[in-house]
């Protein structure tokens, strides 16, 4: 029995005549004659009665015919469902974003797009510091990640640089150094930081770390803060000062003045898009272009930088 001999029969059936069930399926009539005998004898059964003014079901015949009306619907779900998965139209996507990007334009944008084009996905976004991405990432239980990596060669995972931050000096906005900034880091030597903890971005502390040890400063950390966020709070709080990444102006904190440093501007800090190596849903990798599309190449000078 084949899909092809019940679109036949159920042209039959519901014409009630072998000739208006042809020119429906635009079959000949002796090529559809014959695929519904086949039907039949494939059955056991006798299918239609014939007579001079047509066909009508017999009682076999009428019973497959709601078989088959549910048989052909669900092969029209089935090869819409395959199809819309093999065009990454629907699925599931979870994407982890640091918490710092979050209000990035370009992410927003990325988000925004990518909702509106696959509205039939599944697409779940979760706030997310770049050492429990990558730990989630190798484990499989999240498809990407947007988060600070020190380059591409990740094991078990394919990656795209998307673009370059860089860090800024993050006061409170009643510190005499929001109405004087200062021009070195020396001058700050004796300043109370608000830092975050190495454990929940590896890369990102360290990349910070290697950068002041390069100008042989050492800030005085009287504080930690669990995120970007929390660091913020703190330093609007008068807790503290703090170096923060570029991207934190995004997301203005109310009583917090950033500030921009010629030694702070010179640290560089990637920002990639990460994924989980062999990967090949349609919905992932469309995700991936999208976010190629929504970025500026990251090869190319930010603002600030030197021609």
């Amino acid at each position: 029995m084949e899909f092809r001999q019940l679109s036949y029969f159920v042209a039959v059936a519901e014409t009630g005549s072998i000739s208006a069930a042809s020119r429906r399926v635009h079959v000949a009539q002796p090529a559809l004659t014959r695929q519904v005998r086949l039907l039949e004898e494939d059955l056991g059964t006798q299918l239609l009665e014939r007579h001079a003014r047509g066909v009508s079901l017999t009682v076999a015949g009428d019973a497959l015919y709601e078989e088959a009306i549910q048989l052909l619907d669900a092969r029209t779900r089935i090869r819409s469902r395959l199809s819309a998965l093999g065009q990454g139209v629907i699925g599931k996507v979870s994407l982890g974003v640091t918490v710092t990007h979050l209000w990035v334009p370009e992410v927003a944008d990325l988000l925004r797009r990518y909702r509106d084009r696959y509205s039939r996905v599944a697409f779940e976004v979760f706030p997310l510091l770049s050492g429990p991405q990558l730990e989630k990432l190798r484990e499989g239980s999240l498809d990407a990640g947007i988060l600070y990596l020190d380059d591409g060669e990740q094991p078990g995972l394919e990656t795209r640089q998307l673009q370059h931050d860089h860090l800024l000096l993050a006061v409170p906005e009643s510190s005499p150094w929001a109405a004087e900034p200062p021009r070195k880091l020396a001058e700050l030597e004796k300043a109370d930081f608000v830092w975050g903890f190495r454990s929940v971005s590896p890369v990102y502390f360290d990349r910070v770390v290697a950068h002041f040890e390069r100008l042989n400063f050492t800030p005085r950390v009287v504080q930690y803060g669990a995120d970007n966020l929390t660091i913020l709070s703190m330093v609007a709080a008068g807790l503290g000062i703090a170096i923060v990444p570029a991207a934190s102006r995004c997301h203005p904190m109310p009583g917090v003045r950033y500030l921009e440093m010629a030694e702070l501007s010179g640290c560089d800090m990637p920002l990639w898009l990460a994924w989980r190596r062999g990967n090949d849903a349609p919905a992932l990798h469309n995700l991936v272009a999208l976010a190629e599309a929504s970025f500026t190449p990251a090869n190319e000078s930010r603002p600030g930088d030197p021609a």
